[in-house]
């Protein structure tokens, strides 16, 4: 009878499980409970959770030995993060050490916090973006106001330099103004091929005569087949 009275409270002190506590220790970025919200204080990645009560305090039930992580869910505040390691031996609570950002978890700090532990908002969190002021420069410097003031000054320079052209340079600028406006006008017309064909023809267009030719020639050749047949 002692044997298993003996053996039954070595299982019961290997399986001890403490209920891990502290507070929420109000400062200058978080006053209240009312400013900090809803809170939940969470070990890893939230297998055991505790809620803050309005008093500031919180508790997480039955943790169970082993090394975890401890971090506080807040929407509006940001809290720091603690190495709590709960030990199999009792009465022994347990040890908390900080956990900087970036910090490994091993090996562990030297520097041993008290218990129960007191967790201290580090800062506010802010979601508010104040809109942008008006600046001439980032105006200047969008694509698409640089393109219109590209196109602005083409519109006012182009006049002054076919100006000041030969004849022949005149000419040939005319040509290809027209060209381009031909392909321009068979895309907004839906004629592809047709654009396509001027294209890779170079937009150039039969001269007059022998378009007059070719119709003459046509018109001729039509005549000869009809006496031909009377």
């Amino acid at each position: 009878m002692r044997v298993s009275l003996i053996a039954l409270f070595g299982l019961v002190t290997s399986t001890w499980a403490v209920n891990l506590s502290g507070f929420v220790q109000w400062n200058e970025h978080c006053r209240d409970y009312a400013s900090l919200g809803r809170a939940r204080v969470i070990l890893d990645d939230g297998s055991a959770s505790g809620s803050v009560t309005r008093d500031g305090r919180w508790s997480i039930p039955d943790v169970e030995p082993g090394t975890y992580i401890l971090s506080v869910l807040a929407h509006n505040h940001k809290f720091d993060q603690f190495r709590v390691d709960v030990l199999p031996e009792t009465p022994l609570e347990p040890i908390v050490r900080p956990l900087p950002p970036g910090t490994p978890l091993n090996p562990a700090s030297p520097a041993i916090l008290p218990y129960p532990i007191k967790l201290s908002a580090r800062q506010a969190n802010s979601y508010y973006v104040p809109p942008e002021s008006f600046n001439i420069m980032s105006m200047v410097g969008n694509p698409m106001t640089l393109m219109m003031i590209a196109a602005g000054v083409m519109m006012f320079a182009v006049p002054y330099i076919t100006k000041n052209m030969d004849p022949e340079m005149q000419a040939e600028m005319q040509a290809n103004q027209a060209k381009f406006s031909s392909i321009q006008n068979s895309f907004m017309s839906g004629d592809v091929a047709g654009s396509f064909n001027a294209i890779m023809s170079g937009g150039e267009q039969p001269p007059a005569g022998a378009s007059a030719a070719t119709s003459a020639t046509q018109h001729s050749s039509s005549k000869k087949s009809t006496k031909k047949r009377r």
